[in-house]
């Protein structure tokens, strides 16, 4: 049976991981084993922090919504039941829009759901 030479496949694949792990600290971007260890261990926060970002601007959302609405007198959790009961269809991310930027737009959203 003929021998395999597998020189080129080996170094080509350690090139791509230590190119992955550049910038990494210590033997994590030197070393062929911890540069894969670290791989493994960035994509897997990497995947669990691309989902909690989603929670973290939705939490943030509300902080500035609500901040915006305790101007008028108003509590978050008051307006948001408001803005239900009258059918106005905007999503978390307008609103904080508007009580960041317009808040004389978002005045009179909160008008309208008092």
């Amino acid at each position: 049976m003929p021998r395999v030479k597998r020189g080129t496949i080996k170094l080509k694949r350690r090139k791509n991981i230590l190119a992955r792990t550049k910038g990494f600290r210590f033997g994590r971007s030197t070393k062929e084993a911890q540069a894969k260890e670290a791989l493994v261990h960035a994509g897997k926060y990497a995947f669990m922090h691309r989902k909690d970002k989603k929670s973290e601007r939705r939490r943030i959302n509300q902080v500035k919504i609500n901040a915006g609405s305790r101007s008028a007198g108003l509590s978050y959790s008051k307006f948001m039941g408001g803005l239900k009961k009258k059918g106005i269809a905007l999503d978390r991310k307008i609103l904080a829009i508007l009580a960041e930027k317009h808040p004389t737009v978002f005045a009179k959203i909160i008008a309208e759901a008092k």
